[in-house]
């Protein structure tokens, strides 16, 4: 039986490297028979966390009214999540990084979201492996704080210009992810 999964992408370049790895994954996850609901971040509207502590009291995952609302309860009923971003300036896009600080609305409300399987897929433009920390520390601490299970991380360096991806096994990997779920 197919498993529910969330693919949430932090890219605003629709068509870019990351957004090539998210197809492949997508892809692959569907040829095995999985659901995916796919959030594009960059073209939702999702603020900031406001700290003000509400979250889940008021009906809804968060009290100011924005698309994570829309997102949270997918990610709540969800078998598996998976993050798809670029590395700008060492860090999150903030496009998605809005999004990933709101996940601790689950913790605040005491919402058990444990179990659930996650992945990473990333890229950057430098060389450097060590660019996409940014990324993947704060990611592998907050699946850590969710009791999340990662079935694995695609990093790839050296890509920035659109197609730079397809010189790499990049997306081969970002599809092999699937056959882990």
């Amino acid at each position: 039986m197919g498993k529910k999964i969330v693919v949430i992408t932090g890219s605003p370049r629709k068509g870019g490297n990351s957004f090539a790895m998210t197809d492949a994954f997508i892809n692959a996850a569907k040829a095995k028979g999985h659901t995916v609901t796919r959030f594009d971040a960059a073209m939702q509207k999702v603020g900031g966390c406001h700290a003000c502590e509400t979250c889940f009291k008021t009906g809804k995952a968060c009290s100011f009214d924005d698309d994570f609302n829309i997102i949270a309860p997918e990610i709540e009923k969800a078998d598996a999540v998976v993050f798809t971003t670029p590395v700008y300036w060492y860090s999150f896009p903030a496009q998605i990084k809005g999004l990933f600080d709101r996940l601790f609305s689950f913790c605040v409300a005491g919402k058990d979201i444990a179990g659930k399987e996650c992945a990473l897929i990333t890229c950057c433009e430098e060389d450097d492996m060590s660019v996409m920390d940014g990324v993947r520390i704060p990611y592998e601490r907050s699946i850590a704080l969710l009791k999340w299970k990662s079935i694995g991380e695609v990093l790839v360096p050296g890509v920035f210009h659109v197609g730079d991806i397809d010189k790499t096994d990049g997306c081969k990997k970002a599809a092999a992810l699937a056959d882990k779920l």
